[in-house]
């Protein structure tokens, strides 16, 4: 697992700085699946979700320097996720204009949604940032713990199984499985505030 960094700077105020590459590639593991699974989800296909990802990307890139981290104003996600929204919306707008036959309803469904369903796409939006945010956590994790502690975890709190099974399977105590289940959580938790400490 590559160090966490020493310095007392944000992760977003590191993103003010280009050439900060560990920052860059953090951010864009977490959002940018968050923002491709929103646009999958909204009916875009694969194609035209990556394409939107990188539209977003390039945005918040750009706007990083101008973004007010003042509360009052809102947090970075939801910044962002207006970012991703308006662009979802244009990339919609401009598809109705000059049409091409996709032969999938779907997109047209979306269409006729966006501009009354807001509320419905920030709680998708946040959904899939969520979802990611697990993702990259358990990512960043996974190698501090023996591989019978990080079964015992997923098996039970990620795929559902029953402890008493789990622990039969790896040769261990149910006690063992709860508190192996406890210590990964509180360990993807606490990396899980880090990251959010800055982008919040």
């Amino acid at each position: 697992m590559p160090e966490l960094p020493t310095t007392r700077l944000t992760l977003l105020a590191r993103l003010q700085e280009p050439a900060n590459q560990a920052a860059w590639e953090e951010f864009v593991a977490v959002y940018e699946p968050a923002v491709y699974g929103f646009a999958r989800k909204k009916g875009l296909q694969d194609a035209d979700a990556r394409d939107l990802c990188q539209d977003v990307l390039r945005a918040v890139a750009l706007a990083i320097e101008r973004w007010d981290p003042d509360p009052r104003r809102g947090s970075f996600r939801a910044w962002m996720f207006r970012i991703a929204r308006n662009m979802l919306i244009n990339f919609c707008t401009n598809r109705r204009r000059h049409v091409r036959g996709t032969g999938d309803s779907a997109v047209h469904e979306v269409l006729a949604e966006l501009p009354g369903n807001k509320n419905g796409d920030s709680a998708l939006y946040e959904a899939e940032y969520r979802r990611q945010l697990f993702v990259w956590a358990a990512g960043e994790v996974r190698d501090e713990f023996a591989a019978a502690t990080w079964q015992a975890f997923w098996q039970t709190a990620v795929e559902g199984r029953e402890t008493k099974s789990v622990a039969a399977e790896l040769g261990v105590s149910t006690g063992a499985v709860y508190i192996a289940r406890s210590r990964v959580i509180a360990r993807l938790r606490q990396r899980i505030e880090e990251f959010e400490q800055v982008a919040n």
